[in-house]
């Protein structure tokens, strides 16, 4: 990394306690790039990806936002609207990305936290990994209280991420996160442990 600070990435499956993650690194004075922050913002009022996606299909910006469902539907009937969106928006997402590290690059520590870290080849752009996990049935019971998804469309999202014990064992670093208390415990440990070698 050409950057003075180093950069860890955070990811984890869905249920795994990621956001919480994320932001015990925030409390303890750590910047956080969110992946999924930075796509909302594209596709929020005056969104920077608004005018690539209504020039792929009128019907994904329906008052001065992305409409999500619109994609959503347009991608289950065809597949390479999907390659088409991504096409438009990554480019944006990265240059958020870099945006940010350049903004922090005096911070000695930063995190990436990106969702699809492994499967989108985005730990080429850190310094380390740190992947969070749960046991499956912790992870089941914390997405289904939700009350947003159905068993079903769980499923569909496990398998679009890489599985868990391969992202652990592609790791730098693993914090488990059964409780509040245990997780910001090992956060914080990590915190310490990285500004005391990269500072």
């Amino acid at each position: 990394m050409t950057n003075r600070c180093f950069v860890l990435g955070l990811t984890g499956s869905i249920g795994m306690g990621k956001s919480t993650t994320a932001q015990m690194f925030r409390d303890l004075g750590v910047p956080v790039w969110d992946a999924d922050q930075a796509v909302a913002v594209l596709y929020g009022p005056d969104g920077g990806a608004l005018a690539a996606l209504a020039a792929i299909d009128p019907s994904f910006v329906r008052q001065g936002i992305a409409d999500r469902d619109a994609m959503k539907q347009a991608i289950s009937d065809d597949s390479a609207v999907l390659a088409a969106i991504e096409k438009a928006v990554h480019p944006l997402v990265r240059a958020s990305r870099v945006g940010f590290l350049r903004e922090n690059r005096t911070a000695g520590l930063v995190v990436l936290d990106i969702p699809l870290l492994f499967e989108t080849g985005a730990e080429d752009q850190v310094d380390a990994v740190l992947v969070v996990t749960a046991p499956e049935d912790v992870q089941y019971d914390r997405v289904m209280a939700r009350g947003t998804m159905t068993p079903d469309m769980f499923k569909a999202i496990r398998a679009k991420q890489l599985p868990d014990d391969e992202k652990r064992q592609r790791a730098d670093y693993v914090i488990e996160t059964l409780t509040l208390e245990g997780t910001k415990a090992d956060v914080t440990s990590l915190v310490e442990e990285l500004r005391a070698k990269h500072a």
